[in-house]
């Protein structure tokens, strides 16, 4: 499956500190149950990259522009 293709996958996610100053993302749906850990640096890399797609998203539904087709 590519990034830009939606899914029917429903999951839930959650994000805090660990005991040992680490960053959790963790991701449990079904049939996965994934918990990844990050350094803090790595972590605000990646939300740095949340906030970029997250830019990218929304200009591209920005008023006057119309949405990328799907297929």
């Amino acid at each position: 499956m590519s990034i830009d293709k939606q899914s029917d996958f429903a999951a839930n996610l959650q994000i805090g500190p660990t005991s040992l100053g680490m960053v959790r993302i963790y991701v449990q749906g079904d049939g996965v149950d994934l918990p990844m850990d990050f350094e803090p640096e790595e972590a605000e890399e990646i939300a740095d990259e949340i906030r970029a797609a997250a830019a990218h998203a929304r200009a591209q539904t920005a008023p006057g522009k119309s949405p990328k087709p799907k297929g």
